[in-house]
C-alpha cells in the first residue's frame, strides 16, 4: 500500500541515495534549500514502511513548479508515480496556483500529458567549461540595493513573484549576478550559482528582442567563471546563444520538453531556466 508524507530531514540521505540512481548530482543542501522555500510542499512516497520515492514543488503565488519526482524501479508502471504527480497538483492548487510547471524528460511528455499536463517547448541542458571572452562595456555586477528591481523585472517576465528563490540566490555573496540597464531601466539580468569548481547558471532574463544583451550577460558571466564546470538549460529556440556556446565548447547533456498544467505562463522574454526543479 502505498503512502505520502510530506519530506523531513530524516529523509535527505534517502533522497539524495534515489537520485544518484538518475545521475543528477543532488546533495543534501539542494533537498534542504527546497524544504526551506516549501517546507509542505516536498514529498516521501513509501509501499508499506519502504521509501520508495519522492517529488517537489515550489510556489510563486499563481504559479508552481513541479520537479525530482522519481520512484524506484521495482515500483515503476503500477501507479506510484502518477499518485505523487496527483498529490502534488492537489498540494499546489489548495495554494491557489493556477498555472503548474515541469521540465519533462522527453520520453515522459506522455506520461504528463495524461495527468493534465500540456507541451509547450524544447530546452536543451548544456554542459561545458567558463572562459575568458571580449566582454561589452555597460555591464555590471548587480548592487545589493537592486536586488527588489531584479525581482519586479522579473516577475514581469516569468508572470510571477520568485522571490522566495531570487532573494537568496542574489543575496549570497558566492553567487553572480550581472546587469544590463537601457537609459535607466533594467533589461536584463543574469544570475549563477556558484560552488567549488562548479556553477548552475540560471536565471538569465531578458526584454523581447534583445538578442544581444543575453549574449552579452552571458559571455560576462561565463568570463567570471573562467574554468568552472558550467551547466544551464536554454530553450531551444535560442539558436544565435546555442550557436555560441557550441562554437565556445559547450556539448548538448539531455533534452527536457516544458510543460504546463493549467494556462501557460508569459513567455514572450528571452529566457535561461532557474533549474529544473524550480523553474
Amino acid at each position: 500500500m502505498y503512502h505520502i508524507k510530506t519530506m523531513s530531514a530524516e529523509d535527505l540521505e534517502f533522497a539524495v541515495q534515489i537520485t544518484d540512481t538518475m545521475d543528477w548530482g543532488m546533495i543534501n543542501e539542494d533537498f534542504e534549500l527546497i524544504m526551506q522555500l516549501e517546507p509542505e510542499g516536498c514529498f516521501t512516497l513509501s509501499s508499506d514502511s519502504e521509501r520508495i520515492g519522492i517529488a517537489t514543488t515550489i510556489s510563486f503565488g499563481k504559479v508552481g513548479w513541479f520537479g525530482n519526482l522519481i520512484v524506484n524501479e521495482t515500483h515503476r508502471g503500477k501507479g506510484a508515480g502518477s499518485l505523487l504527480v496527483k498529490h502534488a497538483i492537489q498540494y499546489l492548487t489548495s495554494k491557489n496556483v493556477k498555472t503548474i510547471g515541469l521540465y519533462a524528460y522527453t520520453e515522459k511528455i506522455p506520461f504528463y500529458q495524461r495527468l493534465g499536463f500540456k507541451y509547450d517547448s524544447d530546452f536543451i541542458i548544456m554542459k561545458g567549461k567558463g572562459f575568458s571572452s571580449s566582454i561589452q562595456a555597460g555591464l555590471r555586477e548587480a548592487k545589493e540595493e537592486e536586488i527588489k528591481t531584479i525581482i519586479k523585472f522579473d516577475q514581469s517576465c516569468f508572470g510571477a513573484s520568485r522571490k522566495k528563490i531570487l532573494e537568496p540566490i542574489l543575496s549570497d555573496s558566492n553567487n553572480l549576478c550581472y546587469v544590463s540597464f537601457e537609459e535607466g531601466q533594467l533589461a536584463g539580468y543574469v544570475a549563477a550559482k556558484v560552488y567549488e569548481g562548479i556553477a548552475d547558471l540560471g536565471p538569465l532574463v531578458c526584454k523581447p528582442r534583445r538578442g544581444r544583451v543575453a549574449l552579452a550577460l552571458l559571455k560576462i558571466i561565463l568570463n567570471r567563471l573562467d574554468g568552472f564546470e558550467i551547466s544551464l538549460c536554454i530553450p531551444k529556440k535560442e539558436s544565435e546563444i546555442l550557436d555560441f556556446l557550441s562554437k565556445s565548447g559547450f556539448s548538448e547533456g539531455f533534452r527536457v520538453a516544458r510543460m504546463f498544467y493549467g494556462p501557460d505562463i508569459i513567455k514572450y522574454c528571452m529566457y535561461i531556466a532557474e533549474s529544473l526543479e524550480r523553474g
